[in-house]
């Protein structure tokens, strides 16, 4: 029989796979209609009857990262897309560990129905896991003087406002909620961590590779003039609504930029760096992955590049760079310094400088995929929590066939997010002063004093 669940708009009927009952689709806000693309997400309307659930909705509206690539969005899409996903190992159980999930993509794409997210093999570890849609890109974060800002982290408190209410009928504990997500996501989940209106939301969170790129208004206001100046259009919420998400989506991104997009520091939802602010009451694992951004530098050209006009560029000591890292190519420490800049440095900092309860890691096993080429990249991470590695990110960073090693890591992360969801304790020390003692996420697994500390000792200058 198929499992069938009460929520608070409606009933709904999932379908049950191999141990595990899933509910696919699930609206926890209104379709983005008219000017609703830019406001703050609506409470769903209730249905009558049973609602089928044995599929993703449409995603959020969204362009590409790659000039070329196509979008998992269409423009005939259904605007029904705010929406999560559940996976439980019974849902008339009670009391089980929540894991809520915030996918990545530069803030820019991003969607809950990728096949690396699906949550069977951590539910079947014994956690109800729910997975979310959020808007991205313009509609997301895009600057309007009379629109909220940072609309996807409005998206993600309605969701976990959501899961608050209504997961208690799949089995979970409302007071044992933990969320992680991975790079845009890992970003989302430091901000949330520091933002007050996610207090009583969540009492643990996993940020795999945060980032830094918040933005104050006035650098996120000149992005919206600028697309409006492309299109022809004022900055004002009527006037965008007018603009089909497509035509945004075309001008939004300037070439060779990652993202013109990220958390806007509003003074609200948003403060500042979430580093400086995060909640002493919320238990936090924060860690990067080693060599993050050759997954970025595979379109470079690395022995062209100068890593102490880089570094210089970025506000620290390239002198300092090459003395700590003397048996680095000059390629190699350009791509140090950039995964310092993004992403290791944000993620050891929400390590060490939150006041409660914070555990680090470092993945370092490298990926053979693409001859080596990647290393400990950026993303790789994924399809090791997930245990899934089928998927077009998994094929990227693992190869075919998929190497033993990842399963042994797989199992091992997968493990400690459960162990940390379930008790706060992932197996291994905290991260204090002194010690710093971080996770190392390798075959085999170990622990090591700051594996980051030359780098952190160049970037803590500037802080």
């Amino acid at each position: 029989m198929d499992p069938i669940a009460q929520t608070t708009s409606g009933t709904v009927r999932g379908r049950e796979t191999s141990g595990v009952s899933a509910f696919l689709g699930i609206p926890y806000a209104a379709p983005l209609d008219g000017i609703k693309r830019f406001m703050a997400p609506a409470r769903p309307e209730p249905w009558d009857g049973m609602r089928d659930a044995v599929r993703f909705s449409a995603d959020p509206p969204q362009g590409t990262l790659m000039p070329g690539l196509p979008s998992p969005w269409q423009p005939w899409n259904s605007t029904e897309c705010l929406t999560v996903n559940v996976w439980t190992p019974d849902p008339s159980t009670s009391g089980l560990p929540v894991l809520v999930w915030i996918y990545g993509g530069a803030f820019l794409i991003g969607t809950a129905s990728e096949p690396e997210y699906d949550g069977t093999n951590l539910a079947r570890g014994g956690a109800v896991v729910v997975t979310l849609n959020y808007r991205v890109g313009f509609e997301g974060f895009g600057w309007l003087p009379d629109a909220p800002q940072n609309r996807a982290f409005l998206d993600q408190l309605a969701a976990l406002r959501w899961v608050r209410e209504n997961i208690a009928q799949f089995g979970g504990n409302p007071d044992n909620v933990t969320i992680f997500g991975e790079s845009a996501g890992g970003t989302s989940v430091a901000a949330l961590t520091a933002c007050h209106a996610g207090h009583g939301l969540f009492r643990r969170a996993i940020g795999q590779s945060i980032a830094g790129g918040f933005l104050p208004e006035s650098r996120a206001r000149r992005v919206s003039e600028r697309i409006a100046s492309e299109l022809g259009a004022r900055v004002t919420v009527e006037s965008f609504a007018r603009l089909p998400s497509e035509e945004i989506h075309r001008v939004q991104s300037k070439p060779g930029e990652i993202t013109p997009y990220g958390p806007v520091i509003d003074g609200d939802l948003v403060r500042g760096d979430p580093w400086k602010g995060l909640r002493a009451e919320v238990d936090l694992i924060a860690g990067f992955n080693r060599d993050e951004y050759r997954l970025f530098a595979l379109n470079e050209q690395l022995s062209t590049k100068d890593p102490i006009a880089t570094a210089t560029a970025l506000g620290v000591s390239g002198q300092d760079y090459r003395a700590a890292f003397p048996e680095l190519s000059d390629g190699d420490l350009y791509v140090r310094i950039m995964s310092d800049a993004i992403f290791r440095m944000p993620s050891t900092w929400c390590a060490a400088r939150h006041p409660g309860r914070s555990f680090c890691y470092e993945l370092t096993w490298p990926t053979p995929a693409l001859g080596g080429a990647l290393g400990a990249c950026h993303g790789l991470d994924v399809p090791l929590t997930f245990g899934n590695f089928e998927g077009p990110m998994a094929a990227l960073v693992l190869g075919d066939p998929i190497p033993p090693e990842a399963e042994y890591l797989s199992a091992e992360i997968r493990k400690a997010w459960l162990t940390f969801a379930t008790t706060g304790d992932p197996g291994w020390p905290e991260f204090r002063d002194g010690e710093s003692l971080t996770r190392i996420w390798d075959s085999p697994v170990s622990v090591a004093a700051d594996p980051a500390a030359a780098s952190r000792k160049i970037w803590d200058k500037t802080t």
